[in-house]
Parts: C-alpha cells; structure tokens; sequence
C-alpha cells in the first residue's frame, strides 16, 4: 500500500501528544492490511505476536465460553488500538477479533510495546484508559444478563452500537457496520427466535428497520424506555 501520511494518526488517543515527527516513526514500523468481512484478524488463544490500530471499519470481539459457545463481548470503532495483549501482561490473545465490515488496520511487532510506551507521551495512558473503557462496557453487559429481561438486554445493545457508531439517515440512525439477529443473539445471551420476533415487533411499532445485516432505530427514545436506562 501506498505510504501512510501522519495525519492519520494526528488526534487518536494513543498519538495526540505526538509530534509528527514522532507519528513518522511509529507509522515507518507499522504494517497495513486490508480484512475483508468476516475474516478474524486474530484467534483466541493464539500467541500475541502483534499489536493493531484499526483505521477504518469495525471489530467484532468474540470470546468462547466454557461450554464452548461463542459469546460477542464488544465493538471496536475505527480510531482505536485492539489485540494489545500485552498491556495486560498477556503472551496470547484473550480473544477472536473478527471483521464486521471490510477494515483496514495497521500493526506492529509486540516488541515494540514496551519501547513505545516508555518512548512516546499519552501511548501508555491512553491506551489503559481504552482498556478501562472497555472493561466497564464489559462489566455493564454481565449486570445486564443478571439482572434485566430478554427485552431490555436486546434494546440496551441496539442502544450500545447505536451510540458507538451510529450515524443519520432520513430514516433515523443506522448502526454503521453489517449485524445480523444471530449476532445480536451472541451478545444478549439469548436465542435467535427471541430476538427475531422482538425485532420484528418493534419493526412493527416503528422503533426499528430491519433488514438481513442492517438495523436503523427510527424511535431511539423509545428504545431507550424499553432498555430501563430512562428510570
């Protein structure tokens, strides 16, 4: 691929402290790869060997329950680090990142973790303060399967990518990357059947648009009302 210009990274977290001098330096080692749809950047359990900034796109992150079911733990948004097990002290990854639409990202050895970090202001903090954000995000999802209804948990992760990616259209807000119900199954804990007929329902009602991998909320307060957030 062409030679990536600084200003790609100008303003993401783990680079606005940078000169851009210094972005030069991280970008020269840096590798780029276009993913299609569907295809896992990395598996579970796989040694760690690189660590990845996603530009463009979306990742899925897919962890395996002890029962061997396949349980969606997250969204990754472009703009942001993922794959960085070794800021958690990890030599393999914790999980399958998988490419919800066809991404671009780039990578760079692990070894060069340690050296960016102590080299280069805000990489380290920013990068834990993601891993904070997404532990909370996490943490909110396992309240979420104790404690609320089928309904609620399926209206609070619509509500979750909305406010993550969502972006306008005349019919309202679309969540910006493919998600099937069998998606949405693996998030919420439930099954297909149930979230195909709430779905269906709520089409409806006007609160949402399905279609086989797009989903617009049309009625955004309403799905709100239905997740509990509003009390």
């Amino acid at each position: 691929m062409p030679r990536l210009d600084e200003s790609l990274l100008t303003g993401l977290p783990p680079f606005s402290r940078l000169e851009r001098a210094q972005i030069r330096e991280i970008l020269d080692q840096a590798t780029s790869r276009r993913y299609d749809e569907g295809t896992a950047v990395f598996r579970e359990g796989m040694q760690a060997d690189r660590f990845y900034l996603l530009l463009d796109g979306h990742i899925r992150v897919v962890r395996t329950t002890q029962d061997g079911e396949q349980v969606i733990a997250l969204h990754i948004p472009p703009g942001q680090l993922f794959g960085i097990a070794p800021a958690i002290g990890r030599e393999t990854y914790p999980a399958t990142s998988i490419c919800a639409s066809e991404s671009l990202a780039l990578s760079w050895p692990v070894r060069l973790w340690s050296e960016f970090a102590a080299r280069y202001d805000g990489f380290a903090t920013e990068s834990y303060k993601t891993l904070g954000e997404r532990l909370g995000e996490f943490q909110t999802r396992v309240t979420d399967l104790a404690t609320k209804a089928v309904e609620q948990r399926v209206a609070s992760a619509l509500l979750r990518m909305v406010n993550q990616s969502g972006r306008k259209t005349e019919d309202g807000i679309e969540i910006a990357f493919p998600i099937t119900r069998a998606n949405i199954s693996e998030m919420t804990g439930t099954t297909l059947h149930t979230v195909s007929r709430l779905l269906s329902a709520w089409q409806k009602q006007g609160i949402v648009q399905s279609t086989r991998k797009h989903i617009t909320v049309t009625e955004p307060h309403q799905l709100v009302l239905m997740s509990g957030a509003a009390g």
